[in-house]
């Protein structure tokens, strides 16, 4: 009894694909003959179709009438091409760079020292006029003893006169003594101004008012040794 169950089905199988075969045939060939149909129909309704042109816009109303055809065409300018423009390379611009050179260092201007100030001395009063000249008190000789002779002068017995300008002051005391004329010898010089300003004395100068006043004398005076 399972043997005969197991015939059966099979055959069972065997008819169901069969059947699904069929159908799927059927369809392809019923589908297939309905595209063919109804593309044969729209190929029919294209071929019987007539397309009229649209109609021509109606004319502008400011645009003239199109001539007759009789009438000769104007012809049109010839047509002029805008002219080539060629792009023509400019050269190459040289820069030249110039070195700016360094800042020069900073200059440090030092102001000139203010100028000395001058400072003058007021001048001198005029001199009063004088009207007495100074004298010597008692004898001009006694002022240089003979014990004053320069040592040196008297071994070389040297001699001579010396001229000196002694300054008198208006105490009658002699107050500068300035050598005029050399005796040659220094050391008779020297000892001349020296016992002049020491023992000199005199009457002072007198002006015009009879003022005793400063004054200004010539003493001449001789070096001479004693014959032994």
């Amino acid at each position: 009894m399972a043997y005969a169950d197991r015939d059966n089905s099979g055959t069972r199988m065997v008819a169901v694909v069969v059947v699904v075969i069929l159908m799927a045939v059927l369809g392809y060939a019923f589908v297939t003959g309905l595209a063919f149909q109804a593309v044969k129909k729209v190929t029919e309704q294209l071929n019987t179709f007539d397309v009229a042109p649209p109609p021509p816009p109606p004319p502008p109303p400011d645009e003239p009438p199109p001539p007759p055809p009789d009438t000769p065409q104007p012809t049109s300018p010839p047509v002029v091409a805008p002219p080539v423009q060629v792009q023509v390379p400019s050269p190459p611009v040289n820069i030249q760079t110039t070195q700016t050179p360094p800042p020069a260092a900073p200059v440090t201007v030092t102001a000139a020292p203010p100028a000395p100030v001058v400072v003058q001395a007021p001048p001198a009063p005029p001199k009063p006029n004088l009207a007495t000249r100074a004298s010597p008190r008692g004898n001009p000789g006694d002022w240089f003893p003979e014990d004053y002779y320069p040592p040196s002068a008297k071994r070389e017995g040297v001699q001579g006169r010396v001229v000196v300008s002694l300054t008198v002051g208006a105490n009658g005391r002699v107050t500068g003594c300035n050598v005029t004329t050399t005796s040659g010898n220094g050391e008779l010089d020297s000892t001349t101004c020296r016992l002049a300003m020491r023992s000199g004395r005199y009457n002072p100068a007198k002006d015009t008012d009879g003022n005793a006043i400063e004054s200004t004398v010539t003493l001449p005076v001789r070096w001479q040794l004693r014959d032994e």
